[in-house]
């Protein structure tokens, strides 16, 4: 079929509005994406005005463990947008439908990451908004540094999501479980709610090449110093950067392999 000019993006736009009609026409998915960023935002915003009573640190920096769980929130709902997304294609038996059309592989990872955007906003905005009446704090106060740390962490969130389609293109709904586990095991060495500074070194090391330790500690300078690091942000931006090509490396060699072997129309339930 011939490409016109244009029709990448209109390819791209029509799986977005799949999924944005089937969001639509399900209440109970909508409210799973707003339900446990909001669930987590209330129970640390009760954390944090009781350790604010007690505690001359957390009266300096108040909100720092709302922000966290906010931004923490960005990832994982980055990498769900992905993941999710891609298993809603597994799970209708659809795969085999979209590549038979004349899409290709990078148009549809294009649409991965646009719904993985709306996710996202739609799961985060509501909970920041509602911490403004609760505990009368705004995450949108940081400014300009909210932008730079919500688009380096979905983008990781992308970078993970797109290692974990191609690995369920390659095992198949088996590995489905990757999708809700992989981004735990970056969580305790992002520094989310502590420093990095209380790790021991060799561990700390390990931390410093995950853009999430930048930006989580990029986040404390803000709130805390009131400073932006320039330097933990040009880290972070150049080490997603790597791992968002090598989530694509992955999920275009396991999609070459999936539809060499014709795994792409087996998948589903």
């Amino acid at each position: 079929m011939i490409d016109h000019p244009g029709s990448s993006a209109t390819r791209i736009g029509a799986i977005v509005m799949r999924h944005v009609y089937i969001l639509r026409r399900s209440w109970p998915r909508l409210l799973e994406l707003a339900y446990w960023p909001t669930l987590q935002m209330i129970m640390w915003g009760f954390m944090t005005l009781y350790l604010a009573q007690h505690s001359d640190f957390f009266v300096r920096t108040a909100g720092m463990l709302i922000a966290a769980v906010l931004l923490w929130d960005v990832l994982f709902r980055g990498q769900l947008g992905v993941t999710i997304s891609f298993l809603e294609e597994m799970w209708s038996r659809n795969l085999g439908h979209i590549f038979v059309s004349p899409l290709r592989p990078i148009e549809f990872v294009a649409s991965l990451t646009v719904m993985s955007i709306l996710r996202t906003v739609i799961g985060v905005v509501p909970a920041a908004i509602l911490a403004i009446f609760l505990y009368d704090y705004s995450i949108f106060a940081m400014g300009l540094p909210l932008l730079a740390f919500f688009t380096n962490l979905l983008v990781m969130g992308w970078a993970i999501g797109l290692m974990i389609c191609g690995i369920l293109l390659r095992w198949g709904q088996g590995a489905e479980s990757m999708a809700w586990l992989v981004v735990f095991l970056v969580a305790p060495f992002s520094g989310i709610y502590y420093p990095l500074s209380v790790f021991p070194e060799w561990l700390q090391m390990i931390a410093w090449l995950l853009p999430s330790a930048h930006v989580f500690e990029g986040m404390r300078a803000v709130l805390i110093d009131g400073a932006f690091r320039w330097d933990l942000f040009g880290i972070a931006a150049g080490l997603n950067v790597i791992y968002l090509g090598l989530g694509a490396l992955v999920f275009f060699h396991y999609f070459r392999v999936a539809r060499e072997r014709g795994l792409i129309l087996q998948q589903g339930e």
